[in-house]
């Protein structure tokens, strides 16, 4: 009974580290390096008033990462608030704001244009990002662990508890 409640566990998780991301940089990101380890995943926009998150995601990136969270932005500009080019997103990040944890090429994250992993979370879940810096923390095996709005920052203690209850 319990090989079967796992094998259920592993096929539900699977989706999720199926899942691969285009990097700023043009590198492939894929999800499934990261099994095994928590991953926080937020949709990000350059311009908007929540950008100073990046602050708490970097804070949590440089607190939790040596123990094996990742942090992944993944800029959007489906709320119109992102700028115009990856290459803007990444001067931005990388340069003005000193970002060193993964971030994606601008993608979709709602609609019928959405990133697959965004579609996963809408259809198996029932989260799609309301607006910029939603967060959804991804647990080891794949599993959604929970996902948070706008206004619940990246280290808030409703996220800090489950990110740390998933590391290894």
């Amino acid at each position: 009974m319990l090989r079967i409640a796992a094998m259920l566990v592993s096929l539900f998780a699977l989706p999720t580290h199926a899942f691969t991301f285009t990097g700023l940089d043009g590198s492939r990101i894929d999800l499934s390096d990261w099994r095994g380890t928590p991953v926080l995943v937020v949709n990000t926009a350059s311009l908007c008033g929540f950008t100073r998150q990046y602050g708490d995601m970097q804070a949590l990136y440089e607190e939790y990462g040596p123990q094996g969270l990742v942090v992944l932005a993944v800029p959007s500009d489906d709320f119109r608030q992102e700028l115009s080019s990856n290459e803007e997103v990444a001067d931005f990040c990388r340069v003005q704001t000193g970002l060193t944890f993964p971030i994606t090429q601008i993608t979709p994250v709602r609609g019928s244009q959405a990133h697959p992993f965004y579609q996963w979370l809408a259809e198996e879940h029932g989260h799609v990002p309301s607006w910029n810096f939603n967060k959804a923390l991804i647990g080891p095996e794949g599993e959604l662990m929970g996902f948070w709005g706008s206004r619940t920052r990246p280290t808030a203690r409703a996220i800090t508890s489950q990110i740390r209850t998933a590391l290894p």
